[in-house]
């Protein structure tokens, strides 16, 4: 007999399913406290979660029995993948449920950005005043869209306005142009298009790179009166510069469903008559909830019997039929590949592998760990060790493995990225059994080892550069926890600087507009 505990309500169809299951037992956690909970946890096998509990330490250490935990739903952000990791827990999302509803959703902020019936109804209903002429809209026929990411979502947000009269273009650089030039949408590398558009719209998953992709700047570029939508996570339009938009009048309407922090009841957002706020309502459908619940149970349900893990983000790695050495292999490579991924954030053509010494014979077994690691940087947590490579295939992404012709050491592994721009190629060994060290960037011999905050900085080989580089860390009170350089023998080199702080984009920025630089790149391991 197996136990799962549902910690947070989901639609009555998942309780009917797992009724069904003689050799399941289930616990009803979903209306008690989170401390409550942490008392009962303790006796499951596995766990089905939504939003409100965070799976945390706290929750993984009481869980003590927990082989799998289901997120009924797409994000993860409440969620410690790497502890979920460390304790051998495999993590697993629902992704696919609610998209309709999240497109509809979309749909509906989108109308009512150019029509504001909800403020109309409202004023109406509640002030019970009848001033048509208070309510001048326009019409979406005719207007430009631009869609940030196209996806699932975005995709299909496109479809629909098109069927509006819209026109619509996009901006993803991670997708091929064809599938939005094959639904009739305009496809751009220039994200500058999207903001001259009449209504924009984003649907990216939510990762350091898209964290406040669209900030001040980005809403200067745009037309007097667009009109913004998110649907997607809170975040990813800066909300302080929301704020500046909306008391300018650059923003005409904000529709929002999702905040950086939830609930948001204390926003300031809300305070603008100008701005549509729902409170996370994308996936708020009967259907929707239908399918979450019916997919998360059955996910759960698999997981308790060891059957299989659907989209699984973090599955455990099999050590069973490998030796011992191998694992921490496994995971440099899937570190270097993120690396790599943080060097070069160009569009990713080939993900390539070599190796020598015994570790060639497991190779393709660890490929799948250097393609989740190159394309976790890109989409964030729609990519799993399950679905790596079929994602690296659908994206026209070459995979391969191949021996290394070096010795000098006993086993040694390399991780090159070919984007449009280049090639990076970090290599690396693990010594002692489970010491990982990186020894290459690029043909610049280094050593350190692949964890924490790191700058990654190239320039011309002459005096002072050091000098300069600690000069700018200083004024900005970052303080350097190591400095490796490397010297090539084409008269440049390339540090490799370990910092004990974030390095905003403005540090970043003035490290590149150094005379000696030719490379600098914040890397988070």
């Amino acid at each position: 007999m197996k136990t799962i505990i549902i910690c947070d309500p989901i639609y009555k169809v998942g309780y009917e399913l797992l009724e069904k299951e003689k050799d399941i037992k289930v616990i009803d956690a979903s209306t008690v406290s989170k401390n409550e909970l942490l008392d009962m946890v303790g006796d499951a096998d596995v766990a089905i979660t939504r939003s409100p509990t965070p799976v945390d330490k706290n929750f993984l250490q009481a869980g003590k029995k927990l082989k799998a935990i289901v997120r009924a739903g797409v994000g993860v952000d409440n969620c410690d993948i790497d502890e979920c990791s460390r304790r051998g827990i495999v993590l697993m999302n629902v992704p696919t449920a609610n998209t309709i509803a999240a497109v509809e959703m979309t749909m509906c902020h989108l109308l009512n950005s150019a029509r504001k019936y909800v403020n109309s109804c409202n004023d109406l209903k509640l002030n019970h005043t009848w001033k048509r002429e208070k309510w001048y809209g326009t019409e979406i026929y005719k207007k430009s869209l631009g869609i940030i990411g196209f996806g699932n979502i975005g995709s299909r947000v496109a479809v629909r306005a098109i069927a509006c009269g819209m026109s619509v273009i996009t901006y993803d650089p991670y997708i091929d142009p064809s599938k939005a030039t094959n639904i009739g949408v305009r496809y751009t590398t220039n994200l500058d298009e999207i903001l001259a558009c009449d209504f924009i719209t984003i649907h990216t998953p939510k990762t350091k790179e898209t964290i406040g992709m669209i900030g001040d700047k980005e809403i200067a570029k745009m037309k007097d009166g667009v009109r913004l939508i998110n649907c997607a996570r809170g975040g990813l339009y800066n909300e302080n510069a929301l704020i500046n938009g909306l008391k300018s009048g650059k923003i005409a309407y904000l529709g929002m469903d999702v905040f950086e922090k939830e609930p948001a009841t204390q926003n300031e957002l809300l305070e603008f008559e100008n701005l549509t706020a729902t409170p996370h309502l994308g996936a708020n459908t009967v259907e929707s909830q239908s399918n979450i619940a019916t997919e998360a149970v059955e996910q759960a349900i698999s997981a308790a019997r060891g059957l299989c893990y659907p989209n699984a983000l973090n599955l455990p790695i099999k050590t069973d039929n490998l030796p011992d050495f191998v694992e921490p292999y496994m995971n440099l490579v899937s570190k270097m590949a993120y690396m790599a991924a943080q060097i070069d954030k160009n569009q990713i053509k080939a993900i390539k592998l070599e190796g020598n010494g015994k570790v060639v014979d497991y190779l393709n077994s660890m490929l799948v760990f250097a393609v989740y690691g190159a394309l976790k940087e890109k989409f964030g947590e729609k990519v799993n060790y399950v679905n790596a490579i079929f994602t690296a295939d659908e994206k026209g992404i070459k995979t391969e493995s191949a021996i290394l012709n070096e010795d000098n050491y006993k086993n040694k592994v390399c991780v090159k990225i070919t984007t449009d721009k280049g090639v990076t190629a970090i290599s690396g060994t693990v010594f002692n059994d489970d010491e990982e060290r990186i020894l290459n960037i690029d043909g610049f011999k280094t050593d350190f080892k692949p964890k924490g905050k790191m700058i990654i900085f190239k320039n011309t080989d002459v005096p002072g550069v050091i000098a300069s580089v600690s000069a700018i860390l200083a004024k900005d009170k970052i303080n350097i926890a190591d400095f490796r350089l490397g010297r090539g023998e084409d008269g440049n080199a390339l540090a490799v600087i370990l910092v004990d702080e974030d390095i905003s984009k403005s540090v970043l920025d003035e490290l590149s507009a150094l005379s000696t630089c030719l490379l600098a790149r914040y890397v988070v391991l």
